[in-house]
């Protein structure tokens, strides 16, 4: 006997069911009827094997076998199909106790109320607490789902059995007791759903063993119910367990509860069911592209939402290629999935009105407008994803500039700054002779004139490492480390230059032996060595232009500079000559030189070298501001071969869609002649896709070289991919109302002449121009062509016209009005009139007429959706085809 397991729902847990009651009834008679006992025992023992043999096991003993709580949570799983806690293993009083707990937990969660039923008795093996167990068990997953019209469980059982055994003779089902004694009951259950099984006419009242032992022997031979009671107890006990019996019919319910025959078929309707079938395959095609494509629309979205930065120029770029790859290849399809979507709709709401049917309303969020507003917002994210894309370009490429500019001029003040700590932390003015300690002094002082100098390049190192952060650069802590380490070096050198002055100026005496000369070629050496750093530095500087005209004001830059020059190479002169002076007062009065000038670490020969190198660096500059200039010079051409295709597609293109609107509204020569002139604007639109194609080819190179300008044309790519979509969308669009008018002038069987006329008058009344007249201009067109309208009749007009309140009259549902009285189509009456032939004139039809007339899909289709007929003259089985047949062309399900 089969189970139901689904849980009850929580206000029928509250409600406190039947079974309940019930089962507190036998909390109130523990004192069990000897003979109530014994079939107790056998009937729940056959039922739990019943369900046990599944598992492969049975019980013996019912209070003996499920002592330990194992097999009790092996039935529980049986019946219910779900997974109970793992069992304690071990086989102390303990472990059985917490598996039978877990079992009566379980129970307790199907919304059971057990009450006087603990795990010890069952342990203990109390046999009237086991037996209240397991009828709680079969109320609840084999009688309480039980429903039968209004009544449930005990009820639904009792007015079932009295349902199926009514026609039968010497049988009045009034209890789950004595009116099964004589075994007719259950024999009339039996022959009602399997006649072949018994035969009933040979039955006798006066032999209830032969009858219930018939009854127990079928049902185990053929029905796989299991002999739950002996026939001998039954007859011998006044009154039968009314819960053994329960038990045992239960299983008769569930074996044969819900198995309807099949019943038969009918001719008329093929056609109409043939097109409410297809109407709904179509629906459902609708559903499900719709579907699709919203679904690839919410997929998308997030992607291209999606605004966290890669930390490299190679990762962004690949970014834009993906993003190339998308609108190239993924969008188009879905382009093209969205147009056939709203054909496939106006086709479907076309065949729905020439065959009567309501109009098609998609479900909830599939709505033509809905897949638009979707599409628009996937459009508003992709454009600001692009935009996104390329100021993160332009980020990082500047984040990479002033990168490299950081490393470079760290580099250098560090190169500076080497070993000027250890020079400041000496003390050799403490053994230095006079004339070392004045000269000693004034080598200070020309070394804190060089901090000085080098005070503008730590600021820019600092501003730079400022502006690295601000900018989210990826690596920032290593340049705040760098960056911090440089200022807190410049801190001590400020600190240790000072205590160093203060050592020097204690020893006033050593000041007046200074060789001026000296002192002089350091000053003037001191910032000629910076300027020739300063100028090493920019002539080295790294540089990001982006026109011709940046690139010219770097070069006009770097002109300016080489005419300081000949300046700068006086001074080197003179400082030169302060050495030759030094030299030659030397050599003049006998002064041998030893060492370096005292004053600067600067030779004459650093002097020189680094003049050299200056001067190398200037034809250096020259060539990378060359370079520069062959490359801008390259992307302007890029930029003009841009501008003069886009120039001439963008035109091309809103062309294009005028001609397409002059050609929707002409009345000129047939439909046919239309759509051919349709067709031929599809195949040149086709055609020019090299164009467009040929034009990206040009973008991606813009693309590449970074070009984000172009001020020779205001189209931009995306303009003409915008408009080439809106193109082909427009004559993909035009052409399908066209064919919608072929086939409603078909279908209705008007005239070209009439459309024409129609054409004419919508033209004359579409004030606006764009195909759709306002409900004004509609209710001003009917009344030119004769209708006298009141606010009611025409209010009635516009839901046949404008069924989705869209606040506009569309071309094709003008004519399907002034066609509609016209047109040859089914209706309801004349589908009932042929329900009607098929049932000889009844006011129902069975299930076999319907499968002797129709073929066996659609006599199945009506079978399925027809309700049951309830007028007085009803047979067994009969069917309402009236409220089918105006089912069909109504709101429905169908």
């Amino acid at each position: 006997c089969t189970h139901h397991t689904k849980p009850l729902p929580q206000e029928q847990q509250n409600l406190q069911p039947n079974y309940m009651t019930q089962e507190e009834d036998w909390d109130r008679d523990l004192l069990l009827d000897p003979a109530w006992e014994k079939q107790q025992r056998k009937t729940f023992t056959a039922w739990c094997n019943s369900h046990l043999r599944k598992a492969g096991t049975q019980i013996e003993n019912i209070e003996e076998d499920f002592r330990n709580g194992l097999k009790l949570m092996l039935l529980l799983e049986v019946i219910s199909g779900e997974r109970l806690p793992k069992p304690d293993k071990g086989k102390m009083r303990f472990h059985k106790i917490a598996n039978v707990n877990k079992a009566l937990d379980y129970i307790s969660s199907k919304g059971v109320k057990l009450v006087s039923i603990g795990a010890e008795e069952i342990v203990d093996g109390n046999l009237k607490m086991t037996l209240g167990m397991i009828w709680t068990i079969i109320l609840r997953f084999a009688i309480q789902d039980i429903s039968v019209e209004e009544t449930s469980a005990k009820e639904g059982l009792l007015l079932w059995c009295q349902r199926k055994t009514a026609p039968y003779r010497n049988v009045n089902v009034q209890n789950f007791h004595i009116s099964w004694k004589d075994g007719l009951a259950l024999c009339a259950l039996i022959h009602r759903h399997r006649p072949d099984l018994i035969d009933y006419s040979k039955l006798r009242k006066d032999d209830p063993i032969g009858n219930l032992n018939t009854a127990f022997e079928v049902a185990e031979k053929y029905l796989d119910i299991p002999k739950m009671l002996d026939a001998e107890d039954i007859v011998n006990t006044p009154k039968p367990d009314e819960k053994a019996i329960m038990t045992y019919v239960s299983c008769f319910y569930h074996a044969f509860a819900g198995a309807e025959q099949a019943e038969t078929a009918a001719n008329r309707i093929c056609k109409v069911l043939a097109v409410n079938q297809e109407n709904e395959r179509l629906m459902e095609e609708y559903e499900k592209l719709a579907s699709e494509l919203l679904e690839w629309i919410r997929r998308t979205i997030p992607w291209l939402e999606n605004r966290v930065a890669e930390q490299t120029m190679r990762a962004m770029q690949q970014k834009l290629e993906d993003f190339r790859d998308y609108r190239r290849i993924h969008k188009p399809p879905r382009v093209q999935e969205k147009c056939q979507l709203e054909i496939n709709f106006n086709t479907l709401q076309t065949k729905l009105r020439l065959s009567n049917r309501p109009a098609f309303m998609p479900s909830e969020g599939k709505m033509v407008s809905d897949i638009a507003n979707a599409w628009k917002g996937l459009e508003q994210v992709e454009k600001g994803y692009e935009e996104w894309l390329l100021t993160e370009i332009r980020r990082l490429e500047r984040l990479d500039h002033l990168a490299e500019k950081f490393k470079q001029k760290c580099s250098l003040h560090e190169s500076w700054t080497t070993g000027k700590e250890h020079l400041l932390s000496q003390k050799d003015y403490e053994t230095a002779s006079l004339m070392e300690i004045r000269a000693l002094m004034r080598k200070h002082e020309a070394f804190e004139s060089d901090l000085a100098a080098h005070q503008d390049r730590v600021e820019q190192i600092a501003a730079i490492a400022q502006e690295l952060n601000e900018l989210d650069y990826h690596d920032a802590a290593s340049v705040n480390t760098r960056c911090q380490g440089i200022c807190d070096q410049w801190d001590n050198l400020g600190t240790l230059t000072q205590k160093r002055r203060d050592a020097l100026e204690r020893v006033e005496k050593l000041w007046e032996t200074i060789d001026q000369l000296y002192l002089e070629f350091a000053k003037r050496a001191a910032p000629f060595n910076n300027w020739m750093d300063g100028a090493m530095e920019d002539l080295q500087d790294m540089f990001i232009v982006h026109s011709i005209e940046e690139i010219q004001s770097l070069i006009t830059a770097h002109d300016q500079y080489k005419a300081t020059l000949p300046e700068a190479d006086k001074e080197r002169i003179a400082i030169m000559g302060i050495q030759n002076e030094i030299t030659k007062i030397a050599q003049t009065y006998g002064i041998k030189l030893v060492g370096v000038n005292p004053y600067t670490v600067l030779s004459p020969q650093d002097i020189t070298n680094k003049w050299e190198a200056v001067k190398q660096l200037v034809p250096h500059r020259d060539q990378m501001l060359q370079e520069e200039v062959a490359r801008q010079q390259a992307n302007e051409r890029l930029r003009r071969s841009f501008a003069a295709q886009a120039n001439i597609i963008g035109p091309w293109i809103q062309t294009k869609m005028e001609e397409i609107g002059h050609v929707s509204v002409d009345i000129t020569g047939s439909l046919e002649e239309q759509m051919n002139n349709l067709k031929q604007y599809e195949q040149n639109i086709i055609n020019y896709k090299s164009n467009i194609d040929k034009l990206e080819g040009d973008h991606q190179l813009i693309q590449e070289a970074l070009v984000f300008d172009n001020k020779h044309t205001n189209y931009t790519m995306e303009h003409i991919r915008v408009g080439w979509e809106q193109l082909l969308t427009t004559i993909a669009r035009t052409i399908n109302e066209v064919e919608n008018q072929i086939l409603t002038r078909d279908a209705k069987g008007i005239s070209q002449e009439q459309l024409n006329e129609f054409r004419a008058s919508f033209n004359h009344f579409d004030r606006k121009r764009n195909g759709m007249m306002d409900p004004d201009d509609f209710r001003a067109c009917l009344i030119s062509m004769g209708y006298d309208l009141g606010e009611v009749e025409f209010a009635r007009i516009m839901t046949l016209v404008d069924p989705n309140n869209t606040g506009v009259v569309t071309f094709q549902a003008f004519i399907d009005f002034m066609t509609r009285e016209t047109a040859e189509t089914d209706t309801a009456e004349q589908v009932m009139a042929s329900f009607k032939i098929l049932a000889s004139d009844k006011s129902y039809i069975t299930v076999e007429e319907l499968r002797r007339e129709l073929p066996p899909e659609q006599a199945e289709y009506c079978i399925c959706r027809m309700t049951k007929y309830s007028g007085p003259d009803a047979s067994p089985g009969a069917l309402d085809y009236i409220s089918f047949s105006s089912a069909l062309y109504g709101e429905s399900d169908l």
